[in-house]
């Protein structure tokens, strides 16, 4: 695994950690949070903060997606680390769509890591929240960075656009917590399994939930009722991945995402979005997870396929319809 041990990279090799034959996620270690007030010591102010991505990373797209609907391109800065994965972790560099570290200007982000904490240990992972201000790592988990970008910087973003409002927080925890377990982190647990029970009890069970989320876009427009939420967003980056790495290189071959009617619509009205698109490089997806896990993709050859059309109509609009005059799915 690559990672930082006591501050010392180490680059013996991609093996993700596995428990059992089952892939086990490490936990996401800065945590603290960005506050409008400033009370939980670090204030929300534009241009102190800044957004280490990777474009093909399904975790790291959500900080992007929520940063681009609440209108924060200008008051948060990126840089993009590039695709390919290899001896030295993510790295900064010239292939298109990345770019160079803009702040603190390191060749790898392993470094970063090591400039907020110079014994860290653990891997190395995108997004990472930076505090330009104080030259730390303020948070590297997705979840609570895009709740952070959803309400802290309301003072100079879209404040009318929110993505976890209080009435529907319980039913969006709940929904999340399937959707991880079985759907995002379900799809690792499948293409990074050592054992072939391992494998098929993520396959199954990823599957049994993709089609319990298809009857209920069957018979709702969002995730949560009428509204888009970030629960939506949290499913959007593994659908918009499914058909073009998991389905094949993670083996989650039971269907395609083309072969649910209403995931495949529901997939591509979240695509058709104003700014959503701009967020979404197939590119970086297909040249990081081909040639970044050797164990699964030797040759580390990358598919010219498969054809999808994200800007096809998607007809997603007749639940604005009373029910009685929605077409049938």
């Amino acid at each position: 695994m690559y990672q930082l041990n006591q501050g010392t990279w180490h680059s013996d090799g991609f093996e993700p950690s596995t428990r059992n034959g089952e892939f086990d996620r490490q936990e996401s270690t800065f945590r603290d949070w960005i506050t409008a007030d400033g009370s939980s010591g670090y204030k929300a102010e534009p241009g102190r903060y800044h957004l280490y991505v990777s474009l093909a990373c399904p975790w790291a797209h959500r900080t992007l997606i929520v940063r681009s609907l609440k209108g924060l391109e200008a008051v948060i800065s990126v840089d993009v680390v590039e695709p390919h994965m290899g001896e030295e972790g993510w790295v900064f560099g010239t292939y298109p769509g990345s770019s160079r570290d803009t702040v603190n200007g390191l060749r790898t982000l392993h470094e970063v890591y090591r400039m907020a904490d110079a014994h860290f240990n653990g891997i190395v992972t995108v997004p990472v929240l930076w505090d330009k201000q104080r030259r730390r790592i303020v948070n590297n988990e997705s979840s609570e960075i895009i709740r952070m970008l959803n309400t802290a910087f309301n003072a100079w973003g879209r404040h009318q656009v929110d993505l976890y409002p209080k009435p529907l927080r319980e039913e969006i925890d709940a929904i999340n917590r399937s959707i991880y377990d079985y759907v995002n982190n379900g799809v690792y647990r499948a293409g990074f399994a050592t054992t072939q029970t391992a494998y098929e009890q993520a396959v199954v069970q990823l599957f049994e939930m993709l089609d319990v989320l298809e009857a209920r876009l069957a018979e709702q427009r969002y995730l949560v009722g009428d509204q888009i939420t970030e629960a939506d967003w949290r499913l959007f980056t593994t659908l918009a991945r499914f058909d073009t790495v998991y389905h094949t290189h993670f083996k989650c071959s039971l269907r395609r995402l083309v072969d649910y009617p209403n995931l495949w619509a529901y997939t591509r009205e979240l695509y058709q979005i104003p700014g959503i698109a701009e967020t979404v490089n197939l590119d970086h997806i297909k040249h990081h997870y081909y040639t970044s896990h050797p164990t699964l993709n030797p040759k580390g050859i990358v598919p010219i396929g498969p054809q999808l059309d994200f800007t096809a109509a998607h007809d997603r609009d007749r639940f604005t319809k009373p029910e009685s005059e929605r077409n049938p799915t």
